[in-house]
């Protein structure tokens, strides 16, 4: 329950309000004024407080007594070149829309969706049901008066409302108030109360993707090899397996006991004296600090500072960032003691392990650390919420065994039996990366407050959680639901001051980071492609070995690479950078041309193969055009050329026959005689 807002003073010079940064509950408005909102974008007031476990503390930002000062105006954006938009803004045939419902229509796949489009299910309900009650006002003359129970749902602009209806305009609202009525009811009538409004997106999109899936695995082999990977990896899609007979190979232990935790040789050596510059020992300092001049910038090149900083990314990075942050001293947390912490994580990431170690764990906390500097998220977010989302990200993947959570479920592992097959990896992320806080001087929240403490642990566990592939779509359905439908009530203000909303876009954001590789520059994508295959493949080998399926993607004698970015790309990054960037405009549009074009240069690189008669065999539909290959079209070409040939021959023996007639011009028969 929220506490009411208590009137304070308005601020003076040099009070702790001129400092968004400096208050322990800031929260912002995500506004749409309404030439911006007709492009379903949101932008950023500025904030008021809030805190995390009482609620409300100060005046809205919005509030005309605030100061004048409080405000920022956002320019409308310009105007963008039109981008290919994702699936879910295609028709849903499973899911008919009454006529007249124009702002719940979604668009042919190829064409731009309009300026007022809405996808999300119960958004959708909202906004019909602004329209029936518009009709309603129309048909009873009330335009101009606002029924008093009517606060939730509030009237449009009074310029956009129709004239006072004539008779046949009259039957015409009434008739299409009734449809708008039916299907309003038709879509409430399936709302199950022990399920959120969210699921409701989430079923829906669940449902396209399935669809476009199965289009998908018509087409080729490949095809059905890259819809069964997305399809059990993002869509929580478990499979049987028979599990070969055997003995365990892992030595019995305790099942409370966290494995793999192991004392590193540096530990507890350090002292704030001898903390190096950026947390690493290095004869490389200046070409490093160089490199991480880029640390706030989308795209810094890992593989380079891993180079110059001794193969600890991680720990370089993260301190540069918590220095950029100011962190350490709003927290006070020791020097030697955060240095001693970085060390022991990232000797606890796997070196042996193609993707999944701590170059991408640096990866993704940088790429957090960018996205929470976004300039529509300017001081969204309270200190400590940003240090549990760079502390999320930096321990997110530790101690990744290289495997997937469904290869440790077939194979009876000790985590898998510890977890109950659920989120199995990221709990044992989460347990390690809190449990190595114990080992000697690591301990970097000890300054903090039993509340503190307890409030960044719930924020990190609820972000790691979320980046279980697997919960991919609830998660994208869960934000444009809400992003949705705070613009349909709230005529597009998007106020962040309950913790689930707030968490709710911390776990996005660290899974758009999660997810970022295709939105980087192509060199540094290309290397990410590289590592997360070799992961597969070497998978793929285990599986082999063990007399297991090859799991999707994994058997690396007939994965496409190329088609497997091409497929992540449309139906799982596009979605939800898309999505993001609705929430954010402008700042991540040229997140989404990097995006596009990455994803066109993939496009271009799927070799030609042979005609694949995969779709055929197993039912897929005569539409389906295969392409032909290089090898064929040339066959083709040489046999249409040995047939004009041989017609020319044929031609020329005619001619040269003395059985033949020849026509004279005058023997010609006349066309008229005909």
């Amino acid at each position: 329950m929220q506490v009411p807002t208590a009137p304070t003073p308005a601020p003076g010079p040099g009070s702790p309000r001129d400092s968004p940064r400096s208050s322990p509950g800031l929260f912002r408005k995500l506004l749409v004024n309404q030439s911006i909102r007709l492009q379903r974008r949101f932008t950023v007031a500025h904030p008021l407080c809030f805190d995390l476990e009482n609620g409300l503390s100060c005046r809205s930002a919005l509030d005309p007594q605030s100061g004048p000062g409080l405000g920022r105006v956002v320019q409308p954006p310009a105007q963008y070149s039109q981008r290919r938009e994702s699936f879910l803004y295609r028709w849903d045939s499973d899911n008919e829309l009454s006529p007249k419902a124009m702002s719940r229509n979604s668009s042919e796949a190829s064409d731009p969706h309009g300026e007022d489009m809405i996808v999300t299910p119960f958004a959708q309900v909202l906004a019909s049901l602004r329209t029936v009650r518009s009709n309603v006002a129309v048909l009873a003359h009330l335009q101009g008066h606002r029924a008093p129970k009517q606060a939730s749902i509030r009237n449009p602009p009074p310029g956009s409302q129709p004239p006072p209806p004539t008779e046949d305009t009259g039957q015409k609202l009434a008739l299409e108030t009734l449809d708008e009525l039916d299907w309003c009811l038709d879509q409430l009538e399936t709302l199950q109360t022990r399920h959120s409004v969210g699921e409701m997106a989430s079923n829906k999109f669940k449902r396209m993707l399935n669809r476009e899936l199965t289009h998908l695995s018509e087409t080729s082999r490949s095809g059905n090899q890259v819809s069964e990977y997305i399809s059990r990896t993002f869509l929580d899609q478990q499979t049987e397996v028979e599990l070969p007979r055997g003995t365990p190979t892992e030595p019995l232990r305790p099942m409370s006991q966290i494995s793999s935790l192991r004392e590193l040789p540096h530990s507890a050596s350090l002292f704030t004296a001898t903390v190096p510059r950026f947390g690493v020992q290095t004869d490389q300092e200046g070409q490093l600090a160089k490199e991480l001049e880029d640390t706030n910038k989308w795209g810094l090149d890992v593989f380079k500072v891993a180079e110059l900083s001794g193969n600890r990314p991680l720990t370089a990075i993260i301190f540069s960032i918590f220095q950029e942050r100011d962190l350490l001293k709003t927290f006070q947390i020791p020097a030697d003691t955060l240095v001693t912490y970085l060390l022991t994580l990232e000797g606890h990431y796997h070196a042996d392990v193609a993707y999944h170690n701590s170059l991408h764990a640096a990866d993704v906390a940088q790429s957090t650390h960018v996205l929470l500097a976004t300039p529509a998220l300017e001081a969204v977010f309270t200190d400590l919420e940003v240090l549990a989302a760079i502390f999320a990200s930096a321990i997110h993947d530790v101690d990744h065994p290289g495997v997937s959570n469904q290869f440790l479920i077939n194979t009876n592992s000790e985590l898998a039996l510890m977890y109950n097959d659920a989120s199995v990896l990221e709990n044992h992320h989460l347990a390690v990366g809190f449990k190595l806080l114990q080992a000697e001087n690591c301990d970097i929240f000890q300054n903090l407050s039993t509340k503190q403490r307890l409030s960044l642990r719930r924020m990190v566990i609820d972000m790691v959680l979320a980046t279980d592939m697997s919960k991919h779509m609830n998660l994208l359905a869960d934000l444009k639901t809400m992003v949705e439908t705070k613009k349909v009530t709230s005529l597009g203000v998007l106020l962040l001051d309950n913790y689930s909303d707030r968490i709710q876009v911390l776990q996005n954001l660290v899974h758009c980071a999660d997810l970022s590789n295709p939105t980087k520059p192509l060199p540094l994508y290309c290397q990410w492609t590289d590592r997360i295959m070799a992961e597969f493949f070497q998978q793929g080998d285990r599986e082999r070995e063990s007399g297991l399926d090859i799991s999707p993607m994994c058997d690396k004698h007939t994965a496409s690479v190329e088609k497997s970015q091409v497929g992540f790309i449309d139906y799982i990054a596009h979605p939800l950078w898309e999505t993001w960037a609705d929430l954010v405009h402008p700042d991540a549009q040229d997140f989404l041309d990097t995006l596009e074009d990455n994803r066109e240069w993939y496009q271009s690189k799927i070799p030609h193969s042979p005609v694949d008669l995969w779709g055929l065999e197993r039912g897929g539909p005569d539409k389906f055009q295969f392409e032909l290959t290089l090898k064929e079209a040339e066959e083709e070409e040489e046999k249409d050329e040995e047939e004009e040939e041989e017609e020319r021959m044929l031609a020329q023996e005619a001619l040269e026959s003395p059985d033949t007639e020849l026509l004279s011009p005058e023997a010609k028969p006349d066309p008229g005689d005909l």
